[in-house]
């Protein structure tokens, strides 16, 4: 069975209370070993960092996510220090930019997304970002602050940008989205791209695939997710699974297991 690394699910959320560890065997039993469980605000902290501690393989991030404006406060990026400090996680994030939601103060999502890179170049961490409509900003950003590198989570930018973060160190996050038929230029991009530049997510509860289109997504069904990259590529799903977990795993710099 293949070995997968689910880059970016948020397996503390409330959709998963009534089930999380059902959840997670399923996510066992489909070759999902790994996951990377990246904070929405800053309320959520204490409760992702107990769902993490329910296996060594998930592995938490904390952050302040855009489209949660409204519960951030500038008080939250001093806590941010302190949790890093403290917990030493192996990412920072989720943060970014997300011009796609309406009613989103810009400049108010840029002051904490740059917060972000200061504290990732400080603590020398990968970044889990969200980048909605908000791709060629995001580049800009972390290209001028410098010395930067993560997850550009649920990719959808072109094959140039894509080129431009990976030269920056930033790996590209493909989920369910790639399952669905009129995702070309996502699909061409996926085909064509260096395996280098790729990690799987599933975004879970959110994004699922083709297959389950209106349900709650779920870390087991990275399989799936596997199954089309593999497809587009015309390469065996394991090679693409063992590449695409050893991209995360380096990228975060775990250790070895």
């Amino acid at each position: 069975m293949p070995r997968l690394f689910d880059s970016h699910s948020h397996l503390d959320v409330p959709e998963f209370d009534g089930d999380r560890a059902a959840v997670l065997a399923r996510a066992k039993a489909a070759g999902v070993q790994e996951q990377l469980v990246p904070a929405v605000d800053h309320a959520s902290w204490p409760g992702l960092r107990d769902a993490c501690a329910m296996d060594p393989g998930l592995h938490a991030a904390y952050g302040l996510h855009p489209v949660y404006l409204e519960r951030h406060r500038p008080a939250h990026l001093d806590a941010l220090r302190e949790w890093i400090e403290n917990e030493r996680p192996p990412a920072i994030g989720e943060c970014g930019l997300d011009f796609f939601v309406e009613g989103l103060d810009a400049e108010a999502q840029r002051t904490y997304f740059h917060a972000h890179l200061e504290l990732a170049r400080e603590f020398d961490l990968p970044l889990v970002i969200h980048a909605r409509r908000a791709v060629e900003e995001v580049y800009v950003s972390c290209k001028r602050i410098g010395g930067l590198r993560g997850i550009v989570h649920s990719f959808g930018g072109s094959p140039e940008q894509a080129r431009q973060l990976a030269d920056l160190g930033f790996l590209l996050g493909i989920g369910g989205p790639v399952t669905y038929e009129r995702a070309r230029r996502l699909r061409r991009l996926v085909a064509e791209a260096p395996i280098e530049w790729l990690v799987l997510e599933t975004d879970s509860p959110d994004q699922p695939d083709a297959a389950h289109r209106g349900e709650r997504n779920e870390p087991a069904r990275l399989a799936q997710v596997l199954e089309v990259v593999a497809q587009l590529r015309d390469e065996d799903p394991e090679a693409v699974a063992d590449a695409t977990r050893a991209n995360a795993r380096r990228l975060l710099r775990l250790p070895p297991g």
